[in-house]
């Protein structure tokens, strides 16, 4: 579904050349769990921002579902952007003005959707979260929890190939993190790609697969190990 092929994404600061990220190679799969980890610096805000098609590698290739974003124009990006990718922000990114079912409801309105698919998308996404008891209020009226929530459910309103979680739990209280992961969970198990960008190792745990960056390149990822451990297991029965 994703693959990212020698990646390059470099800045320049002042007369200092930074490479936020150096050669990365990296394919995720349909219905896989990844968490991307790293520290501040490591390279996993610029690669969300790839993966995201918010930005554009300086080299290598990117696939989704065996399309070149490379190819794509500015205006084909954000069609890509609008019906492929569900994105979840830590900063919510919620309208203030907006009601949550308004907000969830934006994205269907860019889409082209008819009145009545948007009210079946929209009810049955904020069903999903637990808010449809809170449909109309305003984020202000909302708890940090909640507005994460709404989220989540503009996210899944798209029908998106991939949800993309960016520090999702990065302003929530303990009870309002676990509620979150638990909902990202239950989303995986519903079927979901979802790729979650982190700087907590225990976060980090909770996906099926972790990949760590650090300077711009990918330093581990739990997929090559687990490979790397059935090819060994299997060499030393055949050996027997």
């Amino acid at each position: 579904m994703i693959e990212l092929q020698n990646i390059y994404k470099i800045y320049q600061v002042g007369e200092e050349e930074v490479r936020a990220l150096d050669g990365v190679t990296l394919t995720v799969q349909d219905h896989e769990f990844v968490a991307i980890e790293g520290s501040s610096g490591s390279g996993k805000s610029t690669l969300m921002n790839i993966v995201g098609c918010l930005d554009i590698a300086d080299e290598g290739d990117y696939y989704i579902d065996g399309q070149n974003v490379m190819d794509l124009s500015e205006h084909s990006l954000a069609v890509m952007r609008n019906k492929k990718i569900g994105f979840i922000f830590q900063q919510f990114n919620l309208l203030p003005k907006l009601t949550a079912y308004e907000n969830v409801e934006l994205p269907l309105i860019y889409q082209g959707l008819p009145g009545r698919e948007r009210k079946i998308r929209v009810e049955e996404s904020l069903m999903k979260v637990g808010l449809e008891n809170r449909m109309f209020h305003r984020p202000n009226q909302l708890s940090g929890g909640q507005q994460q929530r709404v989220a989540v459910a503009r996210a899944l309103a798209t029908h998106p190939s991939l949800i993309l979680a960016d520090e999702p739990t990065g302003n929530l209280d303990s009870k309002s993190t676990r509620d979150i992961m638990d909902l990202i969970h239950e989303l995986h198990r519903q079927g979901n790609t979802i790729m979650l960008i982190t700087h907590d190792t225990a976060i980090a745990r909770e996906a099926e697969r972790q990949v760590q960056l650090m300077d711009g390149k990918i330093v581990s990822d739990t997929a090559r190990i687990s490979a790397s451990a059935k090819t060994e297991a299997a060499d030393s029965e055949g050996s027997r």
